[in-house]
């Protein structure tokens, strides 16, 4: 397919997601195209908040209810992201941040496989998976260590019976690549080995099957794709054949009961809400809920492949304005091979990204040198690919012949 203003604006005309754009508070004039964690703020999200500050806070305060009211909809919360990663409701926790429930879950799969003095890693993980495993090798002093996959290296020769925990992101933190959940599976089970993959950037935005697929464990930010809002609580994922024996090292209160004197009695909570070391925000619960139903009413089938045209016709848009400039597609090149986060290596990454800014083009940078850009297709339309990739060319042409002029000596007088 050609990719042209007119055919961009043809497919607007007939996308079944379209309505969904008028269900979120977009900036007037900006083109939001970030991949960070924040995501657009869904239209009912200032009423609910207002709503769960006065039923929780204002007049609620005096109401026995009020904390169980707040338990119910974790509750509900949990059920909905259940629906959208093929997980059941008692495999999902709501609470505490990704890096908390990385901690908590790379130490209990260290627990879990005793005697594997290994935590493998791809260097494309998030880096909440990547700290929080460095953060339980320090803990341990050095009994298990960290080791990152290398780009290119093969995972069968550094997966072995060593390893107690592979690491990885379904959707690669740099590139945007995707991964084969069964794949990663396979191969972490034939060693022996647990998987504990970070879903921050595919649910909500793809098709996800953790028990299908037969995941061990799993973590996930509430916002961007699940239109939770900065500060919102992240989501944990245990299959139920480890619920039982898992331990995690960081205990909430309410996992024990106390009697007057505090002498500490058996543990309450079973199950996974033992994993929660804090309830969220009633606030932060009710933003995420908000936007956790919204996502809910969307075909994800749908969402994955507008997601899919979006970064391709980007891509395509982009390769024939930029053949000519120090500007590399770091993606797959093979549009179902990427989740929906589409990279570009420029040795001036941040300064572009700046310049897009001063455009109304919301992009991120990855450091040292990827220049991000990251699609929602409940609320990006496919003529903002135009727009953006078009921003972006200008910007790389004219900076390009700045540099140019900048460098090129001035002629004798």
């Amino acid at each position: 397919m050609r990719w042209t203003a007119d055919a961009l604006r043809a497919l607007d005309a007939q996308d079944p997601l379209a309505p969904f754009r008028d269900r979120f508070v977009l900036p007037r004039g900006c083109v939001y195209l970030a991949a960070h964690l924040f995501g657009p703020m869904p239209a009912r999200a200032p009423e609910a908040i207002a709503r769960a500050l006065e039923t929780h806070w204002g007049a609620g305060l005096a109401e026995l209810g009020a904390a169980g009211a707040a338990g119910e909809l974790c509750a509900q919360v949990a059920r909905d992201i259940a629906r959208l990663i093929g997980a059941a409701p008692h495999e999902i926790a709501v609470g505490d941040t990704v890096t908390i429930n990385a901690f908590k879950l790379v130490a209990a799969a260290v627990d879990l496989r005793p005697g594997r003095p290994v935590l493998l890693a791809e260097r494309g993980s998030t880096p909440e998976l990547i700290s929080a495993a460095q953060s339980v090798s320090e803990l341990l002093r050095g009994e298990v260590e960290l080791r990152l996959l290398e780009e290119g290296e093969p995972l069968a020769e550094a997966l072995d019976e060593r390893v107690a925990c592979f690491l990885a992101s379904h959707v690669d933190d740099r590139s945007g690549g995707v991964h084969d959940l069964a794949a990663l599976v396979t191969a972490a089970h034939e060693v022996g080995a647990l998987l504990l993959v970070d879903l921050s950037h595919s649910a909500g935005v793809m098709p996800v099957a953790l028990d299908a697929a037969n995941v061990d464990l799993a973590i996930g930010s509430g916002a961007r794709y699940l239109c939770g809002g900065p500060g919102a609580p992240a989501f944990l994922y245990v299959a139920e054949r480890h619920l039982e024996k898992l331990r995690s090292p960081l205990h909430g209160w309410e996992r024990y009961a106390y009697s007057n004197a505090f002498e500490l009695r058996a543990p309450l909570t079973l199950g996974i809400e033992r994993l929660v070391v804090s309830r969220p925000s009633p606030l932060a619960l009710a933003a995420l809920h908000c936007g956790v139903a919204l996502v809910g009413e969307a075909d994800l089938e749908q969402v994955r492949e507008k997601a899919l045209r979006l970064s391709a016709a980007f891509a395509a848009i982009a390769a024939d304005r930029l053949t000519s400039f120090a500007v590399a597609c770091a993606s797959p090149g093979d549009a179902e091979a990427r989740g929906a986060l589409l990279a570009f290596a420029h040795p001036q990454a941040p300064m572009i990204a700046r310049a897009l800014a001063e455009q109304g083009i919301m992009a991120d940078v990855r450091r040292p040198d990827l220049l991000r850009f990251g699609f929602g297709p409940l609320w990006n339309s496919y003529e903002e690919v135009w727009i953006a990739a078009e921003r972006l060319a200008e910007v790389v042409v004219a900076r390009s012949l700045h540099d140019r002029s900048a460098h090129t000596p001035s002629p004798p007088s």
